[in-house]
């Protein structure tokens, strides 16, 4: 890399030269604003105000060690450990998922919903806690019980929610084993399970598939509606009658995931698109018994 770099404008100029040949340019002046503002303190109006500030020979190598992490693959995400969802600050490594933006979609789709809802609510497969944690801090008449599998992903969760001042109760259980998950019927129940079908990875960047866990994005192409099946089987002990349920769902299996719902009790199902006009969400309300 060169070392003659001086300023706001030859970093960014960097930048986007070192990784032109991975990244599209919209994602590269995506990345350029975050390393920019995280190292610096500077946002994209300061950045384009004082495109001649002197930047420390310190922060260079900084940004070139970054530029070398991103270069190998290496979410932005991991290298800062952090990110942003729904105006919390999630810290994020590699036994967590990184929070998608369609998910900051499904909990806005909640909050509007539910707004001054003081029931339960249970996520499932919370990983960082994101959900779980924007809806404590967005519906804060609420209990939220946040469950996953993995030790590590609930040590980052439990952790986030003392960074971001909520309460949330974390559980370890797996939903694949029902008869272990605990009676918790609750008004509303939230789930992000995985969902990307194996025959999926190729159409994955490498720094989703090298970095973040395999655990959390996918499920066998012979069963990909696996995680559904068995929330839904559980729903009688997790989803009081006439309590909501929210899903997150792989954009071709929109149809298969509400007939199921449906199957297992639920009225009202919708299947619902996000931003992007792809059906990422599903949601039904629990019949009466």
């Amino acid at each position: 890399m060169p070392v003659n770099i001086q300023t706001l404008t030859d970093i960014r100029k960097l930048i986007k030269n070192e990784l032109s040949q991975l990244y599209p340019e919209a994602e590269i002046s995506s990345l350029s604003d975050i390393i920019i503002k995280t190292l610096l303190g500077t946002g994209r109006l300061h950045q384009l105000s004082y495109p001649d500030m002197v930047v420390s020979e310190e922060k260079r190598k900084k940004i070139e060690e970054i530029i070398s992490e991103l270069k190998r693959g290496r979410p932005i995400q991991y290298i800062f450990g952090e990110t942003l969802f729904y105006s919390c600050v999630i810290r994020v490594n590699e036994h967590t998922l990184i929070p998608r933006l369609e998910t900051e979609e499904l909990v806005d789709l909640i909050i509007k919903e539910n707004n001054g809802y003081q029931g339960d609510i249970i996520d499932i497969g919370t990983g960082t806690g994101c959900i779980a944690i924007a809806l404590a801090k967005n519906i804060p008449g609420a209990h939220i019980t946040a469950i996953d599998i993995s030790a590590e992903a609930l040590k980052t969760a439990r952790l986030n929610a003392i960074y971001n001042a909520v309460q949330v109760s974390f559980l370890r259980a797996d939903i694949l084993v029902p008869d272990k998950i605990p009676c918790i019927p609750a008004g509303i129940l939230v789930s992000n399970p995985p969902y990307v079908r194996d025959s999926e990875k190729n159409m994955m960047h490498m720094n989703v598939l090298d970095h973040e866990p395999y655990s959390a994005l996918f499920v066998p192409d012979k069963d990909p509606l696996i995680f559904y099946r068995a929330i839904l089987e559980a729903s009688d002990k997790l989803i009081s009658a006439g309590g909501k349920i929210y899903f997150e769902i792989n954009e071709s299996l929109g149809n298969e995931v509400a007939a199921i719902t449906k199957k297992y009790g639920f009225r009202s199902t919708e299947v619902l698109k996000d931003l992007n006009g792809k059906e990422r969400f599903v949601k039904g309300i629990k019949n009466g018994r």
